[in-house]
């Protein structure tokens, strides 16, 4: 017969909010190169969608 009651520890930590769990994940040290290579990116397509991607277009 199944138990009537849930045994709950009380050493569980507390649900973390999506922008905590996004900010140890991002800082964590194992997941550096994949943040850099976003940042990177990000700040590529930012360039070629700016005015100074322009330039790199032959005259």
């Amino acid at each position: 017969m199944a138990p009537n009651r849930v045994a709950l520890s009380k050493n569980a930590a507390p649900n973390k909010s999506l922008y905590a769990t996004i900010k140890d994940e991002a800082t964590n040290p194992e997941n550096t190169t994949i943040v850099r290579s976003l940042l990177v990116f990000g700040a590529g397509v930012a360039f070629l969608h700016s005015s100074l991607g322009e330039l790199l277009l032959p005259p």
